[in-house]
């Protein structure tokens, strides 16, 4: 495997939420693994020695429940979100709230919105994915910062 893309790999991991990628290319394979408080493990296996290694386990409910309970807490403690219809992200990524760093921004606070006009961009893995709107109203307010990054189920816009 190109070294090159090794690398952008590790970069992908590191920069997302996902704790374990695995890749398989023809014979090679290549594991890239998040563990602890910032520690990494990097593994690439020969096909002689992937060819042995027993599957990853799978994360045990208990753990996702703690994920999902101190997610909760989280956006409970969060008191600054007005009520109103929430756009949460869809995906992991960078937020953009225009099309490119020069254009206007999408929407501003106090602007309407219909069903189906584009909130923002979020830029996953080199794509780019535009946000539309699900509900018709007033875009509230704006939740994530220009260029920062984003998990799923975020929210990103409040809709009254």
């Amino acid at each position: 495997m190109d070294l090159r893309k090794l690398k952008k790999l590790i970069e992908l991991v590191e920069e997302s939420s996902i704790a374990e990628l695995e890749i398989t290319e023809g014979e090679e394979k290549v594991r890239i693994s998040k563990s602890g408080a910032g520690v990494q493990n990097y593994a690439f296996m020969p096909p002689a020695m992937a060819a042995v290694m027993p599957p990853a386990s799978q994360p045990a409910p208990a753990a996702i429940s703690e994920v999902n309970a101190s997610a909760e807490t989280a956006d409970a403690n969060n008191k600054s979100i007005p009520d109103g219809h929430i756009v949460k992200s869809p995906m992991v990524g960078t937020f953009y709230r225009a099309a490119s760093p020069g254009a206007s921004p999408f929407v501003e606070v106090g602007q309407s919105v219909k069903v189906g006009d584009t909130l923002c961009i979020i830029e996953a893995m080199k794509l780019l994915n535009e946000i539309e709107a699900d509900k018709n109203g007033v875009i509230k307010a704006i939740l994530s910062e220009n260029g920062q990054p984003v998990e799923y189920g975020e929210p990103l816009f409040v809709i009254q």
